[in-house]
């Protein structure tokens, strides 16, 4: 009976996908009106660095202190490397993580960078099992406003969102497929992956 219970655990949490990465817990201290708070920070520092009038550069650099400070880019990034991290040694996943961070903030801010001259708006939060959404819109010059939707946990020690869904887009599952195809194209070279990722974005 144990062992049925334990190969039961263990399938749904392979089910669960690259969300279970982040959601194998309850979450215990974080509520509501905290996952909300901290999406009003991320938007307000988002607002602040697209109408900066900064360079691109500039920018990117913003972008990626904004996801260290704000994103488990460590659970991001496991999630992104699939099954090849279990194979990864405590360096290749710290420089991944390192590279990854980069390389996200570059693809993301070109993203956001679209938004110059409009700006995010928190609309709602709610609790999902053990993690919280909050959703916010993007209101951008000349275009139909759509939702960006931003999933937080405190499964790491701090209030920080794992996952975040653009236009229904899915970040996780988007960057595990990217990224799993920039390792195959390299034979599953994860030391390679991670030279190749400092300049990609």
């Amino acid at each position: 009976m144990v062992n049925k219970l334990t190969r039961r655990s263990v399938l749904s949490g392979l089910m669960a996908g690259v969300a279970g990465l982040a959601l194998s817990g309850p979450a215990v201290a974080l509520n509501t009106d905290q996952a909300r708070q901290l999406i009003d920070r991320l938007v307000g520092e988002i607002n602040r660095v697209i109408n900066s009038g900064k360079p691109e550069s500039a920018m990117y650099s913003e972008f990626e202190r904004i996801f260290a400070n704000y994103a488990d880019v460590p659970i991001i990034a496991r999630s992104a490397l699939g099954v090849a991290a279990r194979s990864a040694s405590a360096a290749q996943m710290n420089a991944f993580t390192t590279a990854f961070r980069g390389y996200l903030s570059r693809k993301y801010g070109k993203r956001f960078r679209e938004f110059i001259g409009g700006k995010l708006e928190v609309e709602s939060a709610r609790a999902v099992k053990s993690f919280y959404e909050v959703k916010t819109t993007a209101y951008l010059r000349g275009e139909a406003p759509f939702e960006v939707v931003f999933l937080v946990s405190d499964k790491s020690g701090r209030d920080l969102f794992f996952n975040m869904y653009i236009e229904g887009v899915n970040m996780l599952a988007t960057e595990r497929t990217e990224i799993g195809a920039m390792l195959d194209a390299r034979r599953g070279n994860i030391d390679l992956l991670i030279q190749d990722l400092k300049t990609a974005g």
